[in-house]
């Protein structure tokens, strides 16, 4: 047989020991070579198969280096048999996301909790991967609160569950919102068996609006009304407190049925009333400030908590018109308090008394004088 008829022979007989394969097929194949972007395998095939980096894995964070080494076994699925430069092109991470998929559809069934590493922010929510298999978390199923920036959670574990499986569409949901909201139902119903009216708690200002502040109280919302901010007029009550200062609270309402309690930063050790009735009693020359003005009078505040009504025609022994012409905002006064009334927390001052009494002085003086 000649040299030319043995070479023939000899490639007839390794084509026909070189098995066929065909896209879509799963072999089986040894690693025999690895970079950073692409796994060399031969499969027994007349060239070899290549996975390039992105049919490895769904994970970007992936080091072929570090994950798979020449001489390893691994089965692979063919994509093309011929790649445009004569190797196959083969895909590893398929077949693991196929398995995955039947995993991803016992969990959406029996609602189980799933934990998972953030692998990339997209603009409309967060994709995780488990087993291969992407979920997507859109934006509105990442938390029960706004979240500002998504990329806060790229590369940190999350717990959510699927919440939509549906591989016609293409469609995995995962949600962590259904589950925060679950735990903060748990947590407010364990608080609200914990709390009673009359307690005093601290908390953190959550919202301040117009008309008072909301406070965390384990986890259970709070109203601070703007009349239980202070034993003192309040104007607004951003005054009082600011989002993330925390307060001492009294709770003074609870409602079972919307998980809301009412609060008050009033406490009865701290009531100026509770001595007024010695510090303002009928006759006390007291200071006080002008708070403010109306036709018929001029509130004076005298402490925190404590007002007094200056009638009109108690400003002076002259006539006088309306507050205003004598009085001003701010301005300090001395009066004689005329009335005192505890229940109804009125009190009545008089500086036309006053002026009256230093007019009787001068006038007893002088009679002395003229006597003598």
């Amino acid at each position: 047989m000649s040299e030319v008829q043995n070479e023939i022979s000899f490639e007839e007989m390794l084509e026909q020991s070189l098995k066929s394969i065909h896209r879509g097929e799963i072999v089986e194949g040894t690693v025999i070579d690895v970079n950073d972007n692409e796994v060399f395998v031969n499969i027994g095939y007349k060239s070899d198969g290549i996975i390039p980096k992105s049919e490895y894995s769904n994970y970007p964070e992936v080091e072929l280096r570090d994950t798979v080494k020449p001489g390893d076994k691994i089965k692979v699925k063919v994509l093309r048999v011929n790649d445009g430069e004569g190797q196959v092109l083969l895909t590893y991470k398929r077949i693991l996301a196929e398995q995955g998929l039947s995993k991803i559809e016992e969990y959406y069934k029996n609602k189980e909790h799933l934990t998972a590493k953030v692998s990339l922010v997209l603009a409309g929510g967060l994709v995780a991967i488990v087993d291969e298999v992407r979920i997507f978390i859109p934006a509105s199923l990442v938390s029960d609160e706004y979240v500002d920036n998504l990329r806060d959670f790229l590369g940190k574990e999350i717990t959510f569950v699927i919440s939509e499986f549906n591989l016609r569409k293409g469609r995995i949901i995962g949600n962590r919102k259904q589950l925060l909201l679950a735990d903060r139902q748990n947590k407010i119903k364990e608080s609200m068996g914990k709390i009673e009216v009359g307690m005093v708690v601290t908390g953190n200002i959550k919202n301040v609006t117009d008309y008072g502040a909301f406070v965390n109280i384990d986890g259970v919302d709070g109203l601070i009304h703007i009349s239980q901010m202070s034993w003192g007029r309040v104007k607004k009550p951003s005054d009082v407190v600011k989002v993330g200062e925390e307060v001492k609270v009294r709770i003074i309402g609870i409602d079972e049925n919307k998980n809301k309690i009412s609060l008050s930063m009033k406490f009865d050790e701290e009531n100026p009333w509770n001595d007024a009735a010695t510090k303002y009693a009928v006759g006390n020359v007291v200071e006080g400030v002008v708070a403010r003005m109306t036709d018929f009078g001029a509130f004076i505040e005298l402490e925190v908590g404590v007002d007094a009504l200056l009638h009109v025609s108690q400003i002076s022994k002259k006539h006088v018109e309306k507050p205003s012409d004598t009085l001003k905002i701010g301005e300090k006064v001395t009066a004689k308090v005329l009335d005192f009334n505890e229940e109804s927390k009125k009190i009545s001052l008089s500086i036309k008394a006053l002026e009256e009494k230093e007019e009787e002085v001068k006038t007893e003086e002088t009679e002395v004088s003229t006597e003598e």
